[in-house]
């Protein structure tokens, strides 16, 4: 009984000393933030007067292929004109995956698909191409003239008249 009571004793005084919770280091208050530097307001100019002259609006950048992507391009055009869609589809897409925001490429593969009979397709591939081609009027007008394309080849003239109108005023 002796061991047991010594054993219970050492079990207690072990199990107490890890009850005592370790004190906690206080907090150190983080530095003060520094203060932002003062920057000073410039005046702002007042509306030009009329007569003066006014800022120009941006000018047209139209869009360049890039030579790999103008390689393809002619790849799938012949590929087009000997009537394999498949290929020169997948050339298109070949050449959208190196540059997938020029509106050039969109148009190209609009034309596939309309050769393929797809006409939606191919009105969503020209509207893709006017989304990407801001400030380039040439692009914007080829790609709104698939648009008309698109829409006659499916009956809707009066939208085809609307697209191709729209296209002569960028021309």
């Amino acid at each position: 009984m002796r061991v047991t009571a010594l054993s219970l004793v050492i079990v207690a005084a072990l199990l107490s000393a890890c009850a005592a919770p370790a004190p906690y280091p206080t907090p150190v208050p983080p530095p003060p933030a520094p203060t932002p530097p003062q920057v000073e307001t410039q005046p702002v100019a007042p509306p030009p007067e009329v007569g003066e002259a006014q800022p120009l609006p941006p000018t047209s950048r139209e869009p360049e292929l890039g030579a790999a992507s103008r390689a393809l391009v002619s790849q799938a055009q012949a590929q087009l004109a000997t009537g394999n869609h498949a290929i020169a589809s997948s050339s298109i897409e070949r050449a959208l995956r190196i540059e997938p925001d020029n509106p050039l490429l969109w148009i190209e593969l609009g034309k596939v698909r309309q050769a393929e009979g797809n006409y939606v397709q191919a009105e969503n591939m020209a509207r893709r191409a006017l989304a990407l081609s801001v400030n380039a009027p040439r692009t914007q007008a080829a790609a709104l003239q698939l648009l008309a394309e698109s829409y006659r080849a499916r009956g809707m003239n009066l939208e085809a008249r609307e697209a191709e109108t729209r296209a002569q005023g960028l021309r």
